[in-house]
């Protein structure tokens, strides 16, 4: 469904990303944006899933090659190519070039969603990338002290999940009193479940690491709010 795209960032340089989009000339001319933020494991064919689901519902959805062609599918591995990540350089170049990309191929709005690192990024993004026009994180944020919470002007929808070992749900607790201080709109779900409860890779038995947890329930119901978020806020 989907294809292999070079874009460029405000800095002048280029990136590849993954763009789907919905089926039909007429249908893809008029889309609205959606920027995918993987988890940390890379551009891989799950995260290439999303983009292809928010395809299907209406949207032209791209994913940013963070990691510049890299992925794995060892935790070890994953960790180390996280680490190295410039989170501020990829929220404020590289999702940023992606928003202003989506844009100037037709979608009069753009959202931002990503997942575990991603989720983390799509706060970043919610901060420092004005065209963002609606953002929702799934399973993960950054340091506080780097959420200039007044900077957020975009509606936001949080999934968090409260046997979260990864981001802890105090973190979000704190993130939430962050906004509500800063007079901020947002509106965060909580699910009881580990990290990763939407990736439907990690199933029980097959989890790549024990903190992980897929929940087909769960999924399913943040899934129906984020599109009923999108829809509201990007159509």
């Amino acid at each position: 469904m989907g294809q292999t795209v070079t874009f460029t960032r405000p800095d002048g340089s280029t990136l590849q990303g993954y763009l789907a989009e919905p089926a039909g000339a007429t249908a893809a001319a008029g889309a609205p944006g959606l920027v995918v933020i993987q988890e940390w494991w890379g551009l891989n064919d799950q995260i290439r899933g999303v983009a292809d689901r928010m395809a299907a519902a209406g949207y032209r959805a791209l994913v940013p090659d963070l990691y510049r062609g890299q992925s794995t599918v060892e935790a070890e591995e994953a960790h180390h190519l996280m680490t190295n990540l410039n989170f501020g350089d990829a929220a404020g170049q590289d999702v940023r070039g992606a928003v202003q990309f989506l844009k100037a191929r037709g979608s009069a709005k753009v959202g931002v969603t990503g997942f575990c690192m991603g989720g983390a990024l799509t706060v970043l993004a919610a901060v420092h990338v004005r065209e963002v026009d609606a953002a929702v994180p799934w399973y993960g944020l950054p340091p506080l002290e780097y959420v200039e919470a007044s900077a957020i002007t975009a509606p936001l929808m949080g999934h968090w999940a409260t046997q979260d070992a990864v981001f802890k749900i105090a973190d979000v607790d704190a993130l939430e009193a962050k906004l509500r201080a800063a007079g901020r709109a947002f509106e965060f779900h909580r699910y009881d479940c580990k990290h990763a409860f939407a990736n439907e890779t990690q199933t029980p038995g097959h989890e790549t690491l024990p903190i992980l947890g897929y929940d087909a329930a769960a999924a399913a119901l943040a899934w129906q709010r984020t599109e009923a978020f999108f829809a509201q806020h990007l159509r």
